[in-house]
C-alpha cells in the first residue's frame, strides 16, 4: 500500500497533462455502464487540473423523445451537491459578518420555534453539518413536474408541530431540513430570497452561466430529463433549494472547484476569505458525542472532507454526491493535487457513479505522475472462525428510517438478519446467509462477498443528566473503486415498552391517504396508490410501526394518545428522515399529520 502513494516523476507545475488514458478508460467505463442501464440516457462529465478544463465531455441523449444529444451545456439537477452552495454562502455571511455560524438561528429567525425546547440552541453550522437534531426531510412536495413555490416556508411551519430527533451536536445523521432552514436564514439576515441570493452571490461572480435554481420551465434541450423504467418524463423540479435544487453543467462546476482550489478566488476575484474556504474543510464531527463512525468526517456542506477512498492512496480529498429523483451526481475537490472532477447523469447509473469518479481521479494521479501506481482494491480473505464474547443480549429487534430489522444470534456465534417487508420477515440477503464470527471481530458470509457486521455501543449522559446507551448493528463495506473499508451504524437495538394504549389499539391496521400532496409531485405522480399504515409489530408490540410500500416502515415511541415519534438515534445514513405523526379534528374530520402531510383515512 505505501508504494502506491509514493510520488513517481511528476509534472511540473508549470505544464497541465492532458490526460489520454485516464480519458480512455473513463470514456469506456462510462459507455459500459450506459449500455448496461437503458435508463441511463445521458451523462456528462468535466476534470479540472489547477485553472484549466483539461476534459469536459457529454454521452447521450438529453431528451430521447425529442431526440436531443446532451452536450457540455446541457443541465444536469445536481441534487444535493447543491449543499456546497449552502455551505458556502454561510461562510461568505459569516464574512460579512450578518450570521455568526455559532450562535443560535433563533436570532434571526425569533419565530422559529419547535415543541422540544433544544431547538433554541440550533445553529447555522449545525445545519450545514447535519448536526442540528432537525427529522430529516420535508417530503411533501419535495420533486415535482411543475414549480412549487413556498417549500422552505412550508417546513419552518411543519416543524413547530415537531420534536427533535436529538440534541444539536449530540450525533450528524444526514438532514435535507437542516439546509431548508438556512434558505430562511438567508432570507432573514440578507432580505433575498435564497436561490437569489446564490445566483447573484455565488454563481454570477463565478460565471456559472448554465447553473441555476429551476423556478421556471424551461425550453427542450436546456436540461437533461428525466428517464425512469425505460419511460421520459417531464422536467424534474427539486423545490428544495439548498438541499437538492440546483442545475448546473459539469464545466461550471469546475469554476466552483477552481475558487475553492485558489483558496476563495476565482479568476482574480475574491468570492469568499481563505479562512472560509478553510472552514468549509473542517472536520465538524470532532466534538460530537455518539460517532461510531470516524471516517465520516463531515464539512460544512460537505459530505467527506477527508474522502475515504481516496485517503487510502494517501490523497486528500474534499466530496459531496447528490441525488434527485431521477439524477445522481458525483463531485470532488483535491486541494493538494490541485484536482476538481464533476461526474453526473440519470440516476440509472448512480450504483456506479463514485467507482468511475475515483476511477478517473486515481487514474489521473497516476498519469501526471503523482502516484506511482494504483491502490490495490479491497479482496474479501474471510478470517478464520473464532468465538465471540458474549453477545446474546445483542439478539432482538432494530430499527432505523427504512424497516425494522430481526437479529438473531445462535450458540455457535452465528448470525442471521431479516428485515420487515410490510407483511413478515424476509432474509436481509439473498438466499438467507448465516454470517459467521471471524478473528477480525466481524461476522462474514462465507464467501465473503456480502458487508460484514458487528455490534457496536455509545453510551454517556446527555444534557439533562440522563443516561443512555444505545446499541448499534455496524455494517462494513467497501464503496466505490472499494480501496478501503467503510463502518456505519445500520440499525438500533430498540428495548421492550408497555403495550400501547387503547386510543392506539384503535387505529391499528388503519390506512390514511394525503389530502395536501400536489398532483404534481413525484411521489404522486409515481406512486399508484400513495397510502400509509398505522399498525404494530407483533415482536415489539409497544411501538407503533408506520409507512408504506413506498416509504419503508418505522417504528415509533408513542409520547401520548394521540402522538409518536422517532425511537431511534442512528449516525450517518440510517437514522435520517425519520416520521412523527399526531392525530387531530379538522372541521369534524379525523387526521392524521406527518410532516406538512395531512392525510384522512382511506
Amino acid at each position: 500500500m505505501l508504494a502506491t502513494s509514493l510520488p513517481g516523476c511528476s509534472t511540473p507545475a508549470s505544464v497541465v497533462p492532458s490526460y489520454p488514458n485516464t480519458i480512455d478508460w473513463a470514456q469506456k467505463a462510462i459507455a459500459q455502464v450506459m449500455s448496461e442501464q437503458a435508463d441511463a440516457a445521458a451523462i456528462s462529465v468535466a476534470l479540472l487540473k489547477r485553472d484549466k478544463l483539461v476534459w469536459q465531455q457529454a454521452f447521450g441523449m438529453a431528451s430521447v423523445t425529442d431526440h436531443h444529444p446532451a452536450t457540455t451545456r446541457t443541465r444536469f439537477n445536481i441534487g444535493s451537491v447543491s449543499k456546497v452552495f449552502a455551505g458556502l454562502a454561510g461562510v461568505i455571511l459569516q464574512d460579512r459578518r450578518l450570521i455568526d455560524l455559532d450562535a443560535p438561528i433563533s436570532r434571526y429567525l425569533p419565530g422559529f420555534k419547535m415543541l422540544s425546547p433544544e431547538y433554541q440552541r440550533i445553529t447555522s453550522r449545525h445545519l450545514l453539518s447535519h448536526s442540528s437534531g432537525l427529522p430529516g426531510t420535508n417530503g411533501r412536495n419535495i420533486f415535482s413536474f411543475a414549480p412549487i413555490a413556498g417549500y422552505a416556508a412550508d417546513t419552518e411551519s411543519e416543524l413547530a408541530n415537531a420534536h427533535l430527533k436529538h440534541s444539536p451536536g449530540q450525533l450528524a445523521v444526514y438532514s435535507n431540513d437542516g439546509f431548508t432552514m438556512f434558505e430562511q436564514v438567508v432570507l432573514a439576515v440578507t432580505g433575498q430570497a435564497y436561490a437569489d441570493f446564490v445566483e447573484e452571490h455565488i454563481l454570477k461572480p463565478l460565471k456559472m452561466t448554465d447553473s441555476g435554481f429551476l423556478r421556471t420551465a424551461k425550453p427542450p434541450g436546456e436540461l437533461a430529463y428525466p428517464r425512469y423504467q425505460g419511460k421520459q418524463y417531464p422536467l424534474e423540479f427539486v423545490n428544495a433549494f439548498a438541499t437538492g435544487g440546483l442545475s448546473s453543467t459539469p464545466a461550471d462546476m469546475m469554476n466552483l472547484a477552481q475558487m475553492f482550489l485558489g483558496g476563495g478566488v476565482f479568476e482574480g476575484n475574491r468570492i469568499v476569505s481563505a479562512s472560509g474556504v478553510a472552514a468549509m474543510a473542517e472536520d465538524q464531527t470532532k466534538n460530537l458525542k455518539i460517532n461510531p463512525s470516524p471516517e465520516w468526517r463531515w464539512g460544512l456542506g460537505w459530505d467527506s472532507v477527508q474522502q475515504p477512498g481516496l485517503a487510502q492512496a494517501n490523497i486528500h480529498a474534499w466530496e459531496k454526491n447528490g441525488g434527485t429523483a431521477f439524477f445522481s451526481t458525483e463531485f470532488f475537490v483535491l486541494p493538494e493535487a490541485q484536482m476538481g472532477l464533476l461526474l453526473t447523469g440519470n440516476s440509472a447509473y448512480g450504483a456506479k457513479a463514485l467507482a468511475i469518479a475515483e476511477g478517473i481521479l486515481l487514474r489521473a494521479l497516476q498519469e501526471e505522475g503523482t502516484l506511482a501506481a494504483l491502490p490495490p482494491m479491497v479482496v474479501n480473505a474471510v478470517p478464520a472462525l473464532a468465538t465471540p464474547a458474549n453477545v446474546t443480549d445483542a439478539a432482538g429487534i432494530y430499527g432505523n428510517y427504512k424497516a425494522p430489522m430481526q437479529v438473531d444470534l445462535d450458540k455457535d456465534g452465528g448470525l442471521t438478519l431479516n428485515q420487515w417487508n410490510g407483511q413478515e420477515w424476509e432474509p436481509l440477503f439473498k438466499g438467507a446467509p448465516r454470517f459467521q464470527y471471524r478473528s477480525d471481530g466481524w461476522w462474514w458470509s462465507d464467501n465473503g462477498s456480502l458487508p460484514s457486521f458487528r455490534f457496536s455501543e455509545a453510551s454517556g449522559t446527555d444534557e439533562s443528566g440522563k443516561a443512555y446507551r444505545y446499541r448499534y448493528l455496524m455494517q462494513r463495506v467497501a464503496p466505490g473503486a472499494r480501496l478501503g473499508y467503510v463502518t456505519l451504524p445500520i440499525a438500533q437495538q430498540l428495548a421492550p415498552l408497555p403495550n400501547i394504549s387503547a386510543a392506539w389499539q384503535a387505529r391499528v391496521q388503519s390506512k390514511w391517504s394525503p389530502t395536501n400532496e400536489s398532483r404534481e409531485s413525484v411521489s404522486w405522480s409515481l406512486t399508484e396508490n400513495m397510502q400509509f399504515s398505522v399498525s404494530t409489530l407483533a415482536a415489539l408490540p409497544g411501538y407503533i410501526l408506520f409507512g408504506g410500500a413506498d416509504m419503508g416502515y418505522q417504528l415509533l415511541t408513542p409520547l401520548d394518545d394521540d402522538r409518536a415519534g422517532p425511537s431511534v438515534k442512528i449516525p450517518v445514513n440510517h437514522g435520517r428522515d425519520l416520521n412523527e405523526i399526531n392525530f387531530s379534528t379538522h372541521n369534524g374530520t379525523l387526521v392524521l399529520k406527518t410532516g406538512s402531510l395531512i392525510c384522512t383515512l382511506v
